[in-house]
């Protein structure tokens, strides 16, 4: 028996320590004795037979609770397991569907649509091609069996297209009632165009929340994310978002810079004054992802520096929790959707893609609904589907929450969506942070009197 490599553990002030297993996701607060009983374990029976009967009931727990383990191989075994489990999970047919890359906004950062690489025509999914796409879904519900399917419309600006975002949830919905699957679905927007038209329209059909994008308070969201142009949108954003709050749940996102990161606590406050702020469903930030050299001739560095925006992803994610909105907890966030065989992105023309992140780039799209053979995205699919840069991860506790980190940003930044995307710094503060908030809620501990 040996711990296993997926411990994290945080010393708290009053000398317990906090414990925590990426694997089991088991937390809690052991002593100081208990916890260097962990260190200390090993052999067949983790050296049971010399411990009091208090040090072997504290032994048994840690084992209960996947902090034991019988052996590297077997750790090992657990995340190859898990990943697996993950990826063929039949539960849920997730689709998120891009019914257009046009956008109503000339964000500087965008490298996808219209604002790529000198301005190309977006593409916009026709009516045909989006009866195609609900029959495509049909299909899959057929051959996976899911409980749920969960539509996501993403752009480009999906309520630039909302005539055939409609018809195709009214289609699924259509699909999904005569099999008995559950539908839910939800919009991705600039929010310029939301209103309660077509709020009120989708809700019979499965929405469940919009999700709006806002790049730091006023004067900073007005330049990052001008209209075309060149106006400001962030107060008809602001109008729009209150017109809709009590119709459905709406998540508040936005995409910060190394510069643009400091004015998200003004946009907190600012949010957290507005009448529909209770009813924010949650807020995160991330930052932007820049394209790297291999795009558009861009020389930015990848993560606008990693270890920079680590940090700033702490701080906001600690500004968002101290002003009460809702929240990821930082350490939860993966692995990516990428690595589900049963979620699929489809582009304005039909076209599959591993990731809405990579929808427009016909190189690397990984199949098409007409199901056609093509060698080029069959080879696509097959380096997707063997995709696992966990594994260059060594001895990293994080694996199992993390996954190897965004396939799309190694790909943009580093030119290889192979190479892990990591943002260990990240998963660190979150652990103090949930190792406050976890000792603040413990009354009980874990503790033996003496070790091996």
């Amino acid at each position: 028996m040996q711990p296993s490599a997926f411990n994290v553990r945080v010393p708290l002030e009053t000398g317990d320590v906090f414990l925590v297993n990426t694997m089991t996701d088991a937390q809690l607060v052991a002593s100081a004795d208990a916890a260097r009983l962990l260190d200390r374990v090993s052999g067949a029976d983790g050296g049971a037979a010399v411990l009091d009967a208090e040090s072997r009931e504290a032994l048994a727990t840690f084992t209960e609770l996947g902090f034991v383990v019988e052996s590297r191989e077997a750790d090992e075994d657990a995340l190859d397991c898990r990943f697996r489990e993950f990826r063929e999970d039949t539960s849920q047919l997730r689709v998120t569907i891009l019914t257009t890359l046009e956008c109503n906004f000339a964000c500087e950062y965008c490298y996808q649509g219209e604002t790529a690489c000198g301005g190309r025509p977006a593409a916009k999914m026709s009516p045909a091609t989006g009866a195609r796409v609900a029959e495509w879904i049909a299909a899959q519900l057929d051959t996976v069996r899911p409980r749920r399917l969960v539509l996501t419309f993403f752009g480009g600006e999906p309520l630039l297209n909302t005539p055939v975002m409609i018809d195709l949830a009214e289609r699924c919905w259509r699909s999904c009632a005569s099999r008995g699957v559950e539908q839910v679905v939800s919009i991705i927007t600039n929010g310029l165009l939301l209103s309660r038209e077509t709020v009120s329209r989708l809700l019979p059909f499965g929405l469940v929340g919009v999700k709006v994008t806002l790049d730091g308070d006023r004067e900073t969201h007005d330049r990052m994310r001008p209209a075309r142009g060149g106006q400001g949108t962030f107060d008809r954003i602001i109008a729009n978002v209150g017109r809709v709050a009590d119709l459905t749940p709406v998540a508040i996102g936005g995409n910060f810079s190394a510069e643009t990161a400091g004015r998200y606590p003004a946009l907190l406050d600012f949010l957290g004054r507005q009448d529909f702020a209770g009813r924010i469903s949650k807020v995160a930030f991330k930052p932007v992802i820049r394209q790297g050299p291999a795009g558009c001739g861009s020389t930015a560095s990848a993560c606008d520096g990693c270890h920079v925006a680590d940090d700033q992803i702490s701080m906001l994610r600690e500004e968002t929790k101290r002003r009460g909105f809702p929240t990821a907890d930082g350490l939860h966030m993966g692995p990516c959707e990428l690595y589900r065989r049963h979620s699929h992105t489809i582009g304005p023309d039909g076209s599959l893609y591993a990731c809405p992140g990579f929808t427009g780039d016909n190189a690397i799209a990984v199949g098409h609904i007409a199901g056609a053979p093509d060698p080029v995205r069959d080879a696509a699919a097959a380096d997707f589907g063997h995709l696992a840069p966990w594994r260059q991860c060594g001895e990293c506790p994080f694996i199992p929450v993390c996954g190897g980190g965004c396939a799309v940003a190694s790909h943009a930044e580093l030119g290889d969506m192979n190479a892990p995307s990591c943002h260990k710094r990240v998963f660190e503060s979150a652990l103090l942070s949930l190792a406050e908030e976890t000792a603040g809620l413990t009354s009980g501990r874990i503790q033996c009197a003496s070790q091996l």
